[in-house]
């Protein structure tokens, strides 16, 4: 759950990724970009403007989060996640995994969009900021991008959100050097 925040973080808060600015997309076409960050093979969500909307919103919340846990401040962060759980009445539940078997889900305390998914991304980052994942939550550190991302890399160590901006500084590094 936690990729999926980023994926709704960064494609629907205003920013910049990498060098470009990003809004969020105007309305009357939040709809369309929410189900394709949603869609998976077996499932596709109905997504209407209301929703949408919604999710807007929950990506603002989300940022929050990664902003707070880059920053070290996980005091901040788990605030903001604690305050989302409740708001979503995000509760444990074990559903059928596909495939067979039992898997460990979060559902909202309502069967809405906004509520369903945020309830389980929610608990998601709780369960990362609540174990040794916390410091892997970040924004990128090449200026001006502020997109957010989660360091599953094995040493802990990344700083960008793609090789794209992780590219950029390294090549500005590169020629400030040869000067």
């Amino acid at each position: 759950m936690t990729e999926q925040a980023c994926k709704l973080v960064n494609a629907l808060t205003a920013g910049h990724d990498g060098t470009h600015a990003v809004e969020p997309p105007p309305l009357g076409q939040r709809a369309g970009v929410v189900q394709a960050l949603l869609t998976r093979p077996d499932h596709q969500p109905r997504v209407d403007d209301a929703a949408a909307d919604g999710m807007v919103a929950l990506a603002g919340s989300l940022r929050v989060v990664f902003e707070a846990a880059a920053n070290g401040d996980l005091d901040a962060a788990a605030t903001q996640v604690n305050a989302l759980m409740r708001e979503m009445g995000s509760v444990p539940q074990l559903d059928r995994a596909r495939g067979g078997g039992w898997a460990l889900h979060f559902h909202g305390r309502e069967s809405g969009l906004v509520i369903g998914w945020g309830a389980g991304i929610a608990a998601g980052l709780a369960l990362a900021i609540g174990s040794d994942l916390a410091g892997r939550l970040g924004v990128c550190e090449a200026d001006p991008c502020d997109r957010v991302f989660v360091d599953t890399s094995k040493n802990a160590g990344r700083r960008f959100c793609t090789t794209r901006c992780q590219s950029r500084v390294k090549a500005a590094a590169h020629r400030a050097r040869q000067k």
